[in-house]
């Protein structure tokens, strides 16, 4: 009987490679997954999700099983942040379909066909297969009489619409009339005149006047602001990320860097900070069940709670400066507390850290 099920078919080919991956590690290590549970703190049943493509692993706890098989940690986090990438669109295109299948059904439980372009009329009545009736009270227009498509219709066809077109016979004008009318075309022809004579007037007195004008019209518009552009997988930015998870919005990985960086106990905090979303958030790890990370920064606080695998990390806080300012602290179910603090800069070539 063969160790692991097959992989859903529906599968992107890069979270295919990336899951095929993860197999090959344990099998070569010989762990089975409760020991692969104990040995990286997350749970038997995730571990059996995230090796059967239902469930894509956390990167933190990619890291793990890295360490419990003796790979190498940087090449699995490329796998898992090209994964994260397919897992992401995929996400997006199911809620694309989701969203037009509501859509239909609203439509189709309102009697509104999907070809006509706007919502019928009000008291309009359907019957199935065929467009709406007329409203009660309304003219019905003159029939058609039936002809063939290379017949060229003529107003002899249409009496009735001939007959509503045709414009009426203007009215004969009185002599006196045409009289008054000619003098009043003379009397606007005049007041005319003299108002085009009054404005060069002026603008021969006032040149600035004219001048300020062409200046004004000289100046460039104000060029549109460009809309920022994301990376691939980063869903959102400043504002709109405050309250979400960042793994899930694409703002950890590659795109965060720890800041600070302290202790509580044994538990570790750190502020981990993502400057494509402009965003941070606190971090727990080698924590006690029951220990919390807090963190604090624009006007919005998180708070996280270490869970059984003794991890866990808070939702997004907006950052608009200096992220070394900004401090995580953590309270142990001891009481013990403890806050970070700034992280060296790290010496130029040293690699980048590649937890989350």
């Amino acid at each position: 009987m063969p160790r692991w099920k097959a992989l859903p078919e529906e599968l992107d080919p890069q979270v295919r490679e990336f899951a095929g991956q993860l197999r090959r590690l344990v099998d070569r290590s010989g762990l089975s997954v409760a020991a692969l549970a104990d040995a990286t703190g997350y749970s038997k049943t995730s571990w059996e999700r995230y090796l059967n493509g239902r469930l894509l692993p956390p990167q933190r706890a990619v890291v793990a099983l890295a360490e419990a098989t003796g790979a190498h940690p940087a090449h699995l986090t490329t796998l898992w942040e090209l994964a994260e990438r397919a897992w992401s669109r995929d996400e997006m295109r199911q809620d694309v379909t989701m969203e037009a299948i509501s859509v239909a059904q609203a439509r189709a439980a309102l009697g509104w066909d999907a070809d006509q372009a706007e919502p019928p009329a009000k008291g309009a009545r359907f019957t199935k297969g065929t467009k709406a009736a007329a409203a009660p009270g309304a003219t019905p227009l003159p029939s058609v009489p039936q002809q063939r498509r290379t017949d060229s219709p003529s107003a002899a066809d249409f009496p009735e619409w001939a007959a509503a077109a045709a414009p009426a016979a203007p009215a004969a004008q009185s002599p006196a009339r045409r009289t008054r009318r000619g003098r009043t075309l003379m009397i606007a022809a005049g007041a005319a005149g003299v108002a085009l004579l009054g404005g060069a007037a002026f603008l021969l007195l006032n040149p600035g006047t004219e001048t300020a004008k062409k200046t004004a019209a000289s100046r460039p518009a104000a060029a549109p602001s460009a809309k920022q552009v994301l990376p691939a997988g980063v869903r959102c930015t400043g504002a709109g990320c405050v309250g979400k998870d960042p793994e899930a919005m694409g703002c950890g990985g590659a795109h965060a860097i720890t800041p600070s960086r302290g202790r509580a106990g044994r538990a570790v905090i750190e502020v981990r900070y993502s400057k494509v979303c402009h965003t941070a958030w606190a971090r727990i790890s080698r924590a006690a069940p029951g220990d919390q990370a807090t963190l604090s920064a624009g006007g919005h606080s998180a708070t996280a709670q270490a869970e059984r695998d003794g991890a866990a990390y808070t939702p997004m806080v907006e950052v608009t400066g200096d992220p070394a300012k900004v401090a995580a602290c953590g309270t142990t179910v001891a009481g013990v507390k403890g806050c970070s603090r700034p992280v060296p800069a790290t010496p130029a070539g040293a690699p980048s850290e590649a937890r989350p």
